[in-house]
């Protein structure tokens, strides 16, 4: 049997063969040059064995891409950085709110809406070009867990219920509803999400431009992805409504307020710069 071949296990306990490309392609994704991907690949092929799972094989290519290029490490453990945003759903709902707001919208996160029958707290409103989105997000916080149609057949819910209150104040031509969660939809929920008119967006859909792909083109990687911060420094940052690397760019005085040596400072400042190709 070639090594291409073997069964490995996916964190929903599914079986699935095993893809050299798709592991060549997401080690490519993190920036890693031909020939680091090619190595790293070679080691992992070397160690693999029926029944391993995905998450066994990321850790080993993980490791050797912290050890030979940090910054490809980051972006590499992006999917798990954003589980990291939890335990609650709160800088989930800050992050998609960071992502709008540097795409040019105009963002509130957790704003009570009076609706017609009752009055619900958005999880994120944003404004852009006369539309007023109402964005629900749904948060996973380990890998496997899809987002099935209940989560939208109650937003939808929800969203019809504010709309005619928000579209009759005049302010914006029209509404739109959205549903964002950091794991993919069942095929239900797409269908009936797409159905009733709602935006829908999760890490890979819609094709070409999911979650993943949003991160990537504008560089707006959550401060979880460092490999630099300690699981209480990014804690402390999140807790201050820090939930991305730019962000920690703008205001690193939170370094000093964490007591982080002006070595290290530099060191994670640097991190960030190339995460998000920035110069300060």
């Amino acid at each position: 049997m070639q090594k291409q071949e073997f069964d490995i296990i996916k964190s929903t306990g599914e079986k699935t063969k095993f893809s050299v490309t798709k592991l060549e392609n997401s080690l490519k994704a993190s920036g890693a040059d031909d020939a680091l991907v090619k190595k790293i690949v070679n080691v992992v092929m070397d160690e693999l064995y029926p029944g391993i799972s995905t998450k066994e094989i990321y850790n080993r290519a993980f490791a050797m891409l912290k050890k030979a290029k940090s910054v490809c490490a980051s972006k590499y453990k992006l999917k798990k950085a954003i589980y990291e945003l939890g335990p609650t759903g709160f800088p989930f709902e800050r992050f998609i709110s960071g992502i709008l707001y540097y795409s040019g919208y105009t963002t509130q996160v957790g704003q009570m809406v009076q609706g017609t029958c009752v009055s619900h707290e958005i999880d994120v409103l944003a404004r852009k070009d006369g539309i007023l989105n109402i964005i629900e997000c749904k948060f996973h916080g380990e890998d496997g867990l899809k987002c099935n149609v209940k989560v939208p057949l109650y937003i939808a819910s929800r969203y019809n219920d504010v709309k005619g209150p928000l579209e009759s104040e005049k302010e914006y031509e029209k509404t739109a509803g959205w549903v964002v969660t950091n794991t993919r939809f069942t095929m239900d929920a797409l269908q009936y999400g797409q159905c009733a008119g709602l935006k829908l967006l999760s890490w890979d859909h819609p094709s070409g431009n999911g979650l993943k792909d949003r991160i990537d083109r504008l560089r707006l990687y959550p401060i979880t992805v460092s490999t630099l911060l300690s699981g209480r420094e990014k804690q402390f940052l999140l807790n201050r409504e820090v939930v991305l690397c730019r962000q920690l760019l703008e205001d690193s005085f939170y370094l000093d307020h964490l007591g982080v040596s002006n070595g290290r400072k530099s060191r994670i400042i640097k991190e960030m710069q190339s995460l998000c190709h920035m110069q300060i």
